[in-house]
């Protein structure tokens, strides 16, 4: 299960990448917004990169600041294609969210795995 949570990350990652450094016609556009497009992307990002890597998941988050950051800054380069300060705070910001989901998450199903099962059988006699 491991392997395929951090396959799918690492595939939605590629994806985001290319959204992002692609060909603007290229880009999938939704009736969130570019502002809501960017959210949707980064939670799902760092929620699976949090549920992907758990052991790691401050350290993933910071590297995936870092990373949003570069890929930003990289919008400089690209043809057709603008980097703003806004676009990196949403995207961080909303990455660490995802990455506060996929804690929550793992909370969760640690404390339901932890519960003891109560039955409704009575006393015994």
């Amino acid at each position: 299960m491991s392997i395929l949570v951090r396959s799918f990350a690492w595939l939605l990652a590629a994806a985001v990448t290319f959204a992002t450094l692609g060909p603007p016609g290229l880009r999938p556009h939704s009736d969130l917004g570019q502002d809501g497009e960017h959210a949707l992307a980064f939670i799902l990002v760092g929620l699976a990169f949090g549920l992907a890597y758990r052991r790691r998941r401050l350290l993933i988050a910071a590297a995936a600041v870092v990373l949003i950051a570069v890929l930003e800054l990289m919008q400089f380069w690209a043809p057709g294609r603008h980097a703003r300060l806004e676009d990196f705070l949403v995207d961080a910001l909303t990455a660490c969210i995802g990455f506060a989901l996929a804690a929550a998450v793992e909370w969760l199903l640690t404390r339901f795995r932890a519960r003891p099962v109560a039955t409704s059988e009575g006393p015994a006699e």
